[in-house]
């Protein structure tokens, strides 16, 4: 996946592209995988870097959503737990199976979890991960040896899906692009050509060289999440916005604080969303809160009630209480909630997708979730077919292998989420032993794999490489601050870049990193 190449393909089309996807995140992704796999000419362009935004930012969590079954969304629920099963199937190096477990403290609520788990297993059929059951007091503390006890009377385990979402995203990108799509990051969309009435492009300008671009495409498809009304509005100055923003935000603890293999679950909190402890890379993420926001941009930042909430309810339900000096890192994402009725109450907003063409052709996605990526693409691809005037043709990525799928088992904790890639980068070490040590001592992380981001997944910063090529910002802010001098000097020379380079961007990682520590 080589930048230059797409710059190239941009500069020189031979023809208008069937369609253009604007955004690079979960949702422009999975559009770009399903277009290019049906044979069409594609390109998605993202104005920072792949998933630099909310699609990095998650709870890490491939589920079908417990609480919309409360709610009695079933047909959400029936959609998003038929795609957890095909995640698992089509990235098992990156998406795999995780044992939640509730914890009962009043006596009703054994039975009245462990009846809706048992609805949640039925509706996911054939695609169940592993079947739910109640547990006695003893076997919830061995499961959560952490756990609060005062009061507990028991608890119900089931199981959902784990993932590491900005390594998805690349994967991502790298399917599409090997599926025949032009695939770059760091080109901004500046507005839109027309003809007529109706949309023929986009004007782009690339945000390294700061060259503009006028780019053909028979479809051009909005993806740009909290966005998305940004871009509908140069379409037409008179459109209402349709998104409400919620902020969500996820402490990082040491794995000390919940030891064991499960996470922990807990049904409701005094916002009304469900609360998770989630062991991930040998962290725990404890999360999320649903804050609604009346402005957003690319880099948001958890608010100091926020904080404390999520500090309150992780001393609530386990036994230790984490303290400002046991956190990571915390980090903050913004969800493109369509509006209904009263957009004060994001909570109650449906997660369900939004899909809707403007009189001049603007196709507009957004809502939905990391879950229903694959659909939410499969959905828009459809109706794209009809506005670009191109033949339709068969989805075909229900079976669609994304890129690095391999079930094999990998020794090396860092290198298991490369999946197949995992053998190239053990080549690189061999290569040069050097390559083979820690960019630092408190990360997993391999000199090696800054090497292979740079080289093979479009890696253009330090940011890059240390907040979603690895995830050394969201397990240790500090550490990776630290390490960021070494990280740019690898990337100078990898990429022929100057000394001065590499100090600037060793320092704008620094200031940037300083957003993420509590």
């Amino acid at each position: 996946m080589k930048r230059e190449y797409a710059i190239d393909q941009i500069k020189n089309p031979e023809e208008p592209f069937d369609m253009i996807i604007v955004g690079g995140g979960a949702t422009g992704l999975g559009t770009a995988v399903d277009a290019a796999s049906r044979g069409h000419r594609v390109l998605l362009m993202e104005q920072s870097d792949f998933a630099a935004g909310t699609s990095s930012r998650s709870t890490k969590l491939v589920h079908g959503g417990v609480r919309y079954l409360k709610q009695g969304n079933i047909s959400l629920v029936l959609e998003a737990l038929r795609e957890r099963g095909l995640m698992v199937q089509n990235a098992p190096h990156l998406v795999h199976n995780m044992a939640f477990v509730i914890p009962n403290y009043k006596w009703w609520e054994g039975p009245f979890y462990g009846v809706g788990m048992k609805v949640y297993d039925s509706l996911a059929g054939k695609l169940g991960l592993s079947p739910s059951k109640v547990l006695s007091k003893e076997e919830v503390v061995a499961a959560i040896p952490t756990v609060e006890t005062e009061h507990l009377t028991g608890g119900v385990i089931y199981h959902d899906g784990q993932f590491d979402d900005s390594r998805l995203a690349v994967n991502l990108a790298q399917t599409a692009v090997e599926c025949g799509a032009c695939v770059v990051n760091y080109m901004k969309c500046l507005g839109l050509i027309k003809e007529g009435d109706e949309v023929r492009g986009v004007i782009a300008r690339d945000e390294e060289s700061g060259e503009t671009h006028e780019i053909r495409g028979r479809a051009v498809i909005n993806a740009t999440g909290v966005f998305v009304d940004e871009l509908r509005m140069k379409d037409d100055r008179e459109a209402k916005g349709i998104i409400a923003v919620s902020q969500g935000i996820h402490v990082v603890l040491p794995k000390a604080f919940l030891p064991g293999e499960a996470a922990i679950m807990i049904p409701k909190t005094a916002d009304g969303r469900v609360l998770f402890g989630v062991p991930w890379h040998d962290r725990v993420v404890v999360g999320t809160t649903d804050t609604p926001l009346k402005e957003h941009s690319m880099e948001p930042r958890a608010l100091q009630e926020e904080r404390d909430f999520i500090m309150e309810h992780a001393a609530k339900y386990l036994t230790k209480d984490p303290g400002p000096e046991d956190v990571l890192s915390i980090f903050a994402g913004l969800r493109p909630l369509v509006k209904s009725g009263d957009a004060s109450n994001t909570a109650a907003l449906s997660r369900d997708h939004t899909l809707m063409v403007s009189h001049s052709g603007l196709i507009t996605v957004t809502g939905g979730k990391w879950t229903t990526y694959r659909k939410m693409g499969e959905d828009v691809v459809d109706q794209a077919e009809m506005v670009a005037g191109v033949e339709n043709r068969d989805c075909v990525t229900k079976r669609l292998q994304i890129h690095g799928w391999t079930r094999a088992d990998i020794a090396e904790k860092n290198l298991r989420v490369y999946g197949s890639d995992a053998a190239d980068i053990r080549r690189l070490v061999r290569e040069r032993p050097e390559w083979g040590a820690l960019i630092h001592l408190n990360l997993p992380y391999q000199k090696a794999e800054v090497i292979w981001h740079v080289r093979q997944e479009m890696a253009r910063t330090v940011t890059d490489v240390l907040s979603r090529r690895t995830r050394a910002l969201l397990l240790d802010a500090k550490a990776s601050a630290e390490a960021a001098e070494g990280v740019a000097g690898l990337m100078a020379r990898e990429s022929g870049k100057d000394a001065a380079w590499a100090e600037r961007e060793a320092e704008t990682y620094r200031t940037y990193a300083k957003g993420y520590m509590f």
